[in-house]
């Protein structure tokens, strides 16, 4: 009990070094004008805006790798066959679109190597609206921007043209069946 009250007056009582770094801090205080003294204060809100935008940065990096890892996890994870009803469902004539082929092996190239559509777009050149327009088979492009795109995917146009007339075959097949 005796022990513990001089350690809590230990504690409370600041010590000789404590004592003078204080006073050589208020004599500083004392001595800057008023204009010092509100620079001062901007200075530290300043710092304090620039930690809380790091923290928030990495927070939204620690985010975005948690998605991108439950993506992943996700594709890992068997899933169940469709049933063969289902897949004529889903590859009906009616609902094929080549844009929408070309846009979905667009989306997958880009998710694979975990890119945003904002860093896709802005290395392709193409505004970001209009990206996700191709991405979702909404808009039509044309053999300039897919080169544009593909570039920026660092994948070759052939490549994601090969890849394109792969799914446009399971289509053909499942649609034949």
């Amino acid at each position: 009990m005796i022990s513990t009250a001089v350690q809590m007056t230990q504690q409370t009582t600041p010590t000789v070094e404590e004592m003078k770094r204080a006073a050589s801090k208020n004599a500083m205080v004392r001595n800057l004008t008023s204009a010092q003294l509100r620079a001062v204060a901007i200075a530290q809100q300043q710092v304090l805006r620039a930690q809380q935008a790091r923290a928030a940065k990495n927070e939204r990096e620690a985010a975005r790798s948690r998605m991108w890892a439950n993506s992943e996890l996700d594709e890992t994870v068997q899933k169940p066959a469709p049933s063969a009803s289902h897949q004529r469902e889903a590859t009906d004539v009616d609902t094929f679109s080549l844009r929408k082929v070309q846009g979905s092996v667009l989306r997958g190239l880009r998710t694979r190597d975990h890119k945003t559509l904002r860093e896709v777009s802005q290395r392709a050149g193409v505004s970001l609206g209009y990206l996700s327009e191709v991405e979702r088979g909404q808009k039509e492009a044309s053999s300039e921007l897919l080169a544009s795109i593909t570039e920026a995917l660092d994948v070759k146009l052939s490549d994601m043209l090969v890849l394109v007339a792969d799914r446009v075959r399971e289509y053909e097949e499942a649609g034949a069946r």
